[in-house]
């Protein structure tokens, strides 16, 4: 039986109404609150038929030109173009577009880079490091020795210096620079200069810039890092996926790590939609989205300062921001709490120096469905509103108004 697209949602409720009412409440949901969590987005219907593609039902080990499993010679096609489109993109000599997530990214560049118990320096969890950044509850922390650099007390600021003293003191195996939760620009100059110092691998896990690295919106770590790992979804607004990105001294080594170390079979309709995002992410469409959502950022972020928030570093230069709601008298988690019951969804994160959780949200979404430095504005009076305990109905009201005006799909 062949079925369209279109008809794709009337043959799944006649098949499982049960779950078509699930991916409805979904569709609703999206449609109805703010999405302001920093690592989401909304794909565009050529992302989504991708990834609804018949290219789900491919079995394809290996790569173009090298499969385990025959019938492979539309994968080959769609990985190659998704293969080149990266590398176009990101002025890189070679591109992995296999990695299921971006945690698989980071664990391809450590297999391709590492040994079990090399000491590896990276951002702390507890300063905005990543699972992958050497957690005990993660691969990462459980088979290599990780040294956590910090930021200032004053600024929040990364501590260039602090990084330069623990290489020189622990002399790591690889030094890794990002962060979940870091609002600035990272200076890979500086981690370049410091990982040639001590003889270190320089990985960069630029899962949250590298959309705006795409649109120009933010400087690149390509002529810096050895091996840059990424996500395709976030601001990149492709599928959920991620990629590693190198020079062809390293390809060989990062192939190997993706497939057969760490993965089997690519998920090639993931794989095409990734092709689809980077051809569009090519676009000057793309480029003025990037940098609307860094003006969209900066605004957001002097408004919540204005109501009370204390944002750190001050400001943003990226999609992404990190507050403290406690002057407004919560937590983080009790912050995300009353802002989900008013419609309004985002995610908490560690804050620097305490023990205690702050908030943290970006605006690739928002700015994905439209909206502009106006609706930042009215985003942080809803914001403050929820948190100093205005009705949660009344500004679940106004949040579903304001997102009436700018659905995500245009309907």
């Amino acid at each position: 039986m062949s079925v369209t697209t279109e008809r794709a949602t009337d043959v799944l409720r006649a098949q499982d109404p049960q779950m078509a009412d699930i991916l409805d409440g979904e569709r609703q949901r999206q449609a109805t609150t703010l999405q302001l969590s920093a690592a989401e987005n909304f794909t565009s219907p050529a992302v989504l038929a991708a990834l609804g593609s018949p290219l789900a039902n491919k079995y394809a080990e290996g790569y173009p030109g090298a499969r385990h499993h025959g019938g492979c010679e539309y994968a080959d096609l769609a990985e190659r173009v998704a293969q080149e489109r990266a590398t176009a993109l990101f002025g890189v000599e070679h591109a992995n577009v296999q990695p299921h997530s971006g945690s698989s990214a980071v664990l391809a560049a450590y297999a391709a880079l590492l040994r079990p118990g090399d000491t590896v320096l990276a951002m702390g969890l507890a300063y905005g490091g990543h699972l992958t950044h050497g957690s005990p509850a993660n691969f990462s922390g459980r088979w290599f020795e990780f040294v956590g650099y910090g930021v200032d007390a004053e600024s929040g600021l990364v501590d260039y210096e602090q990084v330069q003293q623990l290489a020189r003191a622990h002399r790591p195996k690889a030094i890794v620079c990002g962060s979940i939760s870091y609002p600035r620009h990272l200076e890979y100059s500086a981690f370049r200069e410091i990982a040639d110092e001590v003889g270190a691998y320089l990985i960069a896990d630029a899962a949250h810039p590298i959309g705006l690295v795409a649109g120009g919106a933010a400087p690149s770590p390509v002529p810096y890092a050895d091996v840059i790992c990424a996500t395709t979804h976030k601001v990149l607004r492709g599928p959920r996926g991620g990629m590693v990105l190198c020079g062809a001294e390293f390809a060989e080594r990062v192939d190997r790590a993706v497939f057969p170390f760490t993965q089997g079979g690519a998920q090639m309709h993931t794989i095409a939609a990734k092709a689809v995002a980077f051809g569009e992410a090519a676009g000057p469409a793309f480029t003025r989205y990037a940098h609307k959502v860094v003006a969209n950022a900066r605004a957001l972020a002097a408004a919540l300062r204005a109501h009370g928030l204390a944002v750190t570093t001050g400001g943003t230069d990226t999609h992404l921001i990190t507050a403290d709601p406690a002057p407004l008298g919560v937590d983080g988690p009790a912050a995300r709490g009353r802002l989900a019951a008013a419609g309004i969804v985002l995610d908490t994160c560690a804050l620097p120096y305490g023990d205690q959780r702050g908030i943290r949200l970006g605006t690739a979404a928002v700015t994905t469905q439209g909206m502009g430095e106006p609706e930042m504005a009215l985003i942080a009076e809803l914001f403050a509103g929820a948190l100093g305990g205005a009705d949660a109905a009344g500004t679940r009201a106004a949040v579903a108004e304001l997102t009436g005006r700018f659905p995500p799909y245009g309907a």
